[in-house]
């Protein structure tokens, strides 16, 4: 088992080793955790392609020394062309190709704004040199980075764009252990130096991203990039025993990330971390804090529902946590949702915290790769309805519905924790075991990341609605949580099913202490 990494100068989490090693390498030059961060993502865009992506999205909390913690929300909007009549014929947002590509991309929006409000000066270039540097030269390819490509390859390779020229460049996957190189993609970025983030919505390379969109098909225009804007957000809390956690407000499912651990918090749950009342009560809460998410989530403007005045409400959480059976399942046959993700963090020595996540949603996103610049672009905007109304129906100028979900606590000892993970609908799922496991049943943080992990429904592309659990629990554990009514499905040993999680907690003497999981490429960086 390895251990938690303690540090006093600064630390990053993150699930590409180097790209935790670029963040860290700009806080011993100077920089901030808002500025590590943003190296970070920077990094995880070359070197994570398969994940994450500068043709995404970005949610982001920071948590400053004052006790104050902020958000941003950089998520695109669907594309004014981006209406019913525009898949007049289908019954669905294709997962793949030109019309999945339908919303502006908000991740380096999101970069600009955090540098802009909580930066204290490092140049861009700085921020950008690492990630430049394995656009150019390459990055090795893990295996689970080549896994996907091979997996995935038969339904990208026939995509309009550069997806082949740049992932299977000698007309195979690549593999374990080969170099990926993208120089579009480091011209780009020099461009981004030279011009400024901003140039990315105005501009000549705004001008390039939206020629390479339309000719490609895609309905995001050079209007739709000029008028994107991140948002300051207030973040979502809630009490819980010990703590205040913090989540992101919608259009992400960071309600229900919230609602799992204050309603499990309700239960009076004691024995054992990951016996059998914590893992069933904890997927139940999972249950009822998803049948809230899925009625009333989306796109705030168009929400009916505040769901922080459900979190401030303590009688309704109390009338949510009463429908929980300590003893039986609820019948699950509710879909779920996709989503592949990368969630990184960092602090400094100042007692700063940023808990991010950024994600092109699908594992290379739409499969549209800009061949001019190198961007993959997401697919967020597939997960829109075709409906005249209703949840996340499809309209002009929307946001969508968001998997991505990074969370924050503030504990009563002072204790700072960022903590999140990638995987679709499993991101609030793994953040309450973590959570729960270290700040309620004592495990040790790197453990907490460590140990097995359960899933309720589907992510990477599976359609079962299952309760998926990895091996490695107490033997009588799945035969107690059958007999309670849940479909067990038993995938094995650590799988990358379960998400790429992490953690890093800032104790009140300025100790950092630090975790990431075995299941990804990914490194803690101390300084």
């Amino acid at each position: 088992m390895r251990h938690s990494p303690q540090s006093l100068r600064g630390m990053v989490s993150a699930p590409h080793h180097l790209a935790a090693q670029a963040g860290r390498d700009v806080l011993a030059d100077g920089g901030n955790a808002v500025e590590a961060a943003v190296a970070v993502a920077a990094t995880l865009a070359v070197v994570y392609p398969h994940m994450t992506g500068i043709g995404g999205d970005g949610f982001w909390l920071v948590a400053h020394p004052d006790g104050s913690v902020e958000a941003i929300d950089a998520c695109g909007r669907s594309a004014a062309a981006a209406d019913l009549s525009l898949y007049a014929g289908l019954d669905a947002v294709p997962w793949r190709g030109p019309l999945a590509a339908n919303t502006v991309a908000g991740t380096i929006s999101g970069w600009a704004l955090a540098l802009e409000r909580y930066g204290q000066g490092m140049p861009i270039d700085r921020l950008l040199r690492d990630a430049i540097h394995h656009a150019e030269a390459g990055v090795v390819v893990t295996r689970g980075g080549a896994e996907i490509a091979a997996a995935k390859g038969a339904e990208l390779r026939g995509l309009p764009g550069a997806w082949c020229q740049i992932f299977e460049p000698e007309g195979r996957p690549l593999r374990e252990g080969d170099r990926l190189r993208q120089p579009a993609l480091g011209a780009t970025l020099r461009r981004l130096v030279a011009d400024g983030l901003g140039s990315f919505y105005t501009g000549a390379l705004a001008a390039d991203i939206a020629a390479d969109l339309a000719a490609l098909g895609s309905p995001v225009s050079a209007r739709d990039l000029a008028d994107h804007r991140a948002e300051p957000t207030v973040p979502l809390h809630v009490p819980v025993t010990g703590a205040r956690l913090y989540n992101h407000a919608p259009p992400t499912q960071g309600i229900a990330a919230l609602l799992i651990l204050a309603l499990y918090d309700r239960l009076g749950v004691t024995g054992a971390a990951d016996g059998f009342a914590h893992v069933h009560g904890l997927v139940e809460a999972t249950k009822q804090a998803f049948l809230w998410r899925d009625a009333h989530c989306g796109d705030p403007k168009w929400m009916t529902a505040d769901p922080q005045a459900l979190l401030d409400d303590g009688a309704a959480l109390d009338a949510m946590a009463a429908r929980i059976d300590p003893a039986t399942a609820l019948p699950w046959p509710q879909p779920s949702q996709h989503g592949d993700t990368t969630w990184f963090a960092a602090a400094d020595g100042e007692g700063r915290v940023v808990s991010c996540i950024q994600s092109t949603y699908f594992e290379f996103g739409s499969g549209i790769v800009l061949p001019g610049t190198g961007i993959t672009w997401q697919n967020r905007g597939a997960s829109f309805r075709l409906a005249a109304d209703g949840w996340n129906a499809l309209k002009p100028r929307r946001k969508p519905f968001h998997t991505l979900n990074p969370a924050l606590a503030r504990f009563d000892d002072g204790r700072i924790m960022a903590y999140g993970t990638m995987g679709g609908e499993g991101q609030p799922q793994t953040q309450a075991a973590l959570f729960s496991r270290y700040a309620w049943g004592g495990v040790d943080l790197q453990e907490a990341i460590s140990r097995p992990r359960w899933l309720l429904g589907r992510t990477w592309g599976e359609d079962s609605t299952t309760l998926k659990i990895e091996d490695g629990f107490d033997a009588a554990l799945y035969a107690d949580l059958a007999a309670a009514g849940h479909r067990v499905e038993r995938v094995g040993p650590l799988t990358a099913m379960m998400g790429h999680a992490g953690a890093i907690v800032r104790h009140a003497d300025g100790r950092l202490e630090g975790a990431t999981d075995p299941r990804s490429d990914g490194q803690v960086a101390a300084w």
